[in-house]
């Protein structure tokens, strides 16, 4: 556009109505991004307007009550932090309690017919001699030490730099200085370092599942995307640890609400932005409600949505290159009692306390990306489960805590979403039904008969494939890092600005999860997004 022709008009008035025409800067987007990006801005003394197309801000990381009359607030679709920066935690004054796991993962196994398991957690003796028991000498877990303190050393170098100007490849490598660390992790396929450190298959499977949440890949794709992806799940915090936020994650997007309100945001739901249009000096954002259209004056934009929704805001049209695809199943239900397991060595309250992980040894993960690969639905179906409720109670109602009720989360992998495409309705039932079978082959009693049962007497449980997900958050191909992953370095081949939130738009910027170094509950983009909006370096 040459430049701004006409005064922005308000919509007709609604009670949430911006309260003015124009602003310093306009966030399209009210998920954690983008009410990051809006507490910064709103600190920094901007005028600043939140537009969110939802009845509610937050995004993916919300707490809802999913099941009628069971007073349960779930944390819906995302559910675990790792990348928040304390950074942003402290910056923007959070109030936010991120609970420790006190076990990091129980995986189940049938050894000689014998029902086993590997714990890991409660200890370094006691891990060793679940190592011990599993594999039958100290060897697959001091090959486990060396290769997460490697990650830990890694993660202590990288994390820092995700909330810095974007470093060149080159920076980063001299930042980690440890030749045999980057050679594993940035330049060969994933599945060789797990192959070369590990000998059980098991061990090697729980190792690769890190790089496989959500990404569809498998461990020797010469892509890389399984390496990006196992990065972002070992750097969080700068130690790889992932925790539970008390409250659920609403209490994450609703103290990022209140802080950027507190700055001066303001945050209007029920509102779509439509469209955007810009000289790189001054834009108009237009937006849709219930009530009809209207237009409002910025001098800068910030788009939390993907990539492909930025470029049909900007242009009306989807960019030329491949659509994301998410690939994985979500559920969630509600228990009256957690489960009893086959190994009888492992209190249930500790197997569901980490990451209970499903048919994920090293053969099944490869079989199951192939079926699927295949067009078929995975089987052995590989997933991973949590019980948010025994690390924080307070999402449970009182009642249903002292009556001993507890929650599960549920993550399935190799799920694309070219697998629940039209005709093939059948298809998130059945593999929810595939996944169940698996857990039951480990459990001493059908996890049916643990469900409970909401006001209408259904089963508390609703799984969610990449579709839904499409369809109820706009994650495009229900991926949920809105596109593959990116190392966090500027590629050469690309232009990506200081903070890899720029775009081609002197005053646009994208500070979602599509943005360099974005992916995961971290406010990275949002962050990085406001320093460049802001002219930081």
């Amino acid at each position: 556009m040459a430049a701004i022709a006409h005064p922005p008009s308000p919509a007709p008035s609604s009670p949430a109505a911006p309260r003015a025409d124009r602003y310093d800067a306009v966030i399209i987007g009210g998920g954690h991004n983008g009410l990051v990006a809006a507490g910064y801005l709103a600190r920094a003394g901007r005028r600043v307007l939140v537009l969110e197309r939802l009845d509610r801000t937050g995004g993916a990381a919300v707490s809802a009550q999913a099941f009628p009359g069971v007073p349960a607030r779930l944390s819906r679709y995302s559910y675990l932090v790792s990348l928040l920066p304390q950074k942003i935690v402290r910056d923007l004054g959070l109030r936010v309690t991120l609970r420790r796991r006190q076990v990091s993962s129980y995986t189940p196994a049938l050894r000689d017919g014998r029902a086993t398991g590997l714990l890991v957690g409660g200890g370094l003796s006691r891990t060793r001699e679940a190592f011990a028991r599993l594999t039958g000498s100290d060897r697959e877990f001091d090959a486990w030490q060396g290769f997460y303190a490697m990650t830990g050393r890694v993660a202590a170098r990288v994390f820092p730099s995700l909330t810095e100007p974007l470093p060149a490849r080159a920076e980063l490598r001299r930042r980690i200085d440890d030749e045999s660390a980057w050679q594993a992790l940035f330049e060969r396929p994933l599945g060789e370092t797990v192959e070369r450190t590990f000998a059980d298959d098991l061990v090697r499977g729980v190792v690769l599942t890190d790089g496989l949440i959500g990404t569809f890949a498998p461990a020797h794709d010469p892509s890389l995307r399984q390496n990006r992806c196992f990065l972002y799940h070992v750097i969080g915090g700068g130690t790889g640890d992932w925790d539970v936020p008390v409250g659920g994650m609403g209490a994450v997007t609703d103290a990022l609400a209140g802080a950027a309100r507190s700055a001066g945001a303001e945050l209007v739901t029920g509102h779509e932005a439509v469209a955007v249009a810009t000289d790189g000096r001054a834009a108009e954002v237009t937006y849709r409600t219930a009530h009809g259209e209207g237009v409002v004056a910025a001098g800068q934009v910030l788009v939390g949505a993907s990539r492909a929704e930025l470029a049909r805001l900007l242009d009306g049209a989807l960019p030329p290159e491949t659509p994301p695809e998410g690939a994985q199943l979500k559920v969630n239900m509600v228990l009256r009692r957690l489960p009893r397991l086959r190994d009888a060595s492992v209190d249930p309250r500790e197997a569901f306390a980490g990451t209970f992980h499903i048919a994920e040894g090293y053969r099944e993960l490869e079989t199951a990306y192939r079926r699927a690969v295949a067009g078929e639905l995975p089987d052995p179906a590989p997933s991973e489960i949590y019980c948010h409720s025994l690390t924080d109670p307070t999402i449970l109602s009182p009642e249903l805590a002292a009556r001993g009720w507890q929650t599960l989360t549920l993550f399935g992998l190799h799920a694309p979403a070219r697998l629940f495409r039209a005709g093939n309705a059948a298809a998130r039932q059945t593999l929810l039904d595939l996944v169940l079978a698996q857990l039951d082959a480990h459990l001493a009693e059908p996890l049916r008969d643990c469900l409970a049962e909401d006001a209408g007497g259904r089963p508390c449980i609703e799984a969610k494939s990449p579709l839904d997900l499409e369809r109820e958050l706009r994650l495009p191909g229900g991926n949920i890092f809105h596109r593959e992953l990116a190392f966090p370095w500027a590629e050469e081949a690309a232009v990506e600005g200081v903070w890899g939130t720029e775009t081609r738009h002197a005053n646009v910027f994208l500070c979602g999860a599509g943005a360099v170094r974005g992916g995961g509950v971290s406010g990275i983009p949002g962050h990085n997004a406001a320093m460049a909006a802001l002219g930081r370096r």
